[in-house]
């Protein structure tokens, strides 16, 4: 098969052929009709996260069509139009037992501790407590935007945030990840501020259903959600991973609000700077948001089905695997607008 694949980090990444895999006995494999290209495939490529065995192929937001089937699996069959989370639990360890897939013991993460969807053909492991069945309404392109960011938000927003109508939500980083956030909060009846340092992507966040953006470069963000917001957001998240967009998501609470941590940080970042002391006095929790199990998908998709969420308009462009070698290299530029997919192979 083809796939992109890098033999050092933070060096070339190319389209090889490599061997096709061959399904575990509790796996599938799947052909990959469409792949996201998010920012921690990028962050993988640098180097920063130690699961990575060189060479490596990325991707881990994934759609497609089941072509072989381990002999243990029980729930699948070739030809099961299916997604998945980028965390898959083993369903054994004590986490998933409690229903807490997304932070597994023994957890199979494609494109990080295994290769990736950046390719014709994937093996996914675990795939009884992990696929999910895709009704014929949504296209592969658009679950393909799921598996992480627009799941990841789902949770962080509606379980981790547990946020509700009427209430304000300051996103911090309007790509793939914040995007989601917008929209889901929106759907949800919540007061949505954006924040970025692009105006194209704070006016997309509008379209959205931000009911106020600010643009970080020209304004002081803490100060300008408190005063838009009266008094502060009741759930913020930085949706970015950076120290500063940290900083004045939990600076920029109310009174007993919620910090959702779910973008990622360079390693030399990864000791951020809190505002402890309006932690406590203030009661704010922080709180780390990791990915959505595939049993809670349920709800998401139903939103989808229902019309209330439309993930296919975050998509931003469409191009080929050749074209995703420079564009994974690239994606610390911040260019473009939305979420990128790769369905050409």
């Amino acid at each position: 098969m083809k796939a992109a694949i890098y033999h050092q980090f933070s060096g070339p990444v190319s389209v090889e052929r490599v061997e096709d895999p061959t399904p575990s006995k509790h796996g599938v494999v799947l052909q990959v009709k469409a792949t996201g290209l998010c920012r921690s495939d990028w962050h993988g490529w640098r180097g920063h996260d130690t699961d990575i065995v060189l060479p490596h192929v990325p991707g881990h937001e994934v759609a497609g069509v089941v072509v072989d089937v381990g002999e243990h699996v029980q729930h699948y069959n070739i030809g099961d139009r299916v997604t998945l989370p980028f965390v898959c639990g083993c369903g054994s360890c004590g986490e998933c037992a409690s229903g807490n897939h997304q932070v597994c013991e023994k957890q199979f993460q494609p494109g990080f501790t295994h290769w990736g969807s950046f390719a014709e053909y994937v093996a996914i492991d675990y795939a009884d407590n992990n696929l999910v069945l895709l009704p014929e309404s949504i296209d592969f392109a658009e679950a393909a935007g799921l598996g992480c960011r627009f799941a990841t938000s789902f949770r962080a927003v509606v379980s981790q945030g547990n946020l509700s109508a009427g209430q304000w939500l300051a996103v911090h980083g309007c790509g793939g990840v914040g995007l989601s956030a917008i929209m889901i909060a929106n759907a949800l009846g919540a007061n949505v501020i954006a924040v970025d340092i692009d105006d194209h992507k704070l006016e997309f966040a509008r379209s959205l259903g931000a009911v106020a953006t600010i643009n970080g470069q020209n304004n002081d963000v803490v100060e300008s959600i408190m005063d838009v917001s009266n008094g502060g957001a009741h759930v913020s998240v930085d949706a970015l991973g950076h120290p500063m967009t940290c900083f004045n998501s939990v600076s920029s609470l109310r009174k007993r609000g919620k910090h959702i941590q779910v973008g990622l940080m360079a390693e030399d970042d990864g000791c951020a700077k809190i505002p402890m002391a309006k932690v406590i006095a203030n009661e704010l929790e922080v709180i780390g948001s990791h990915g959505m199990q595939a049993h809670r998908y349920v709800d998401m998709l139903a939103m989808i089905e229902a019309g209330k969420l439309s993930p296919g308009k975050l998509i931003g462009q469409r191009i080929s695997l050749q074209e995703a070698t420079r564009a994974l290299v690239d994606m610390d530029k911040f260019e473009g607008t939305g979420v990128t997919i790769i369905d050409q192979f």
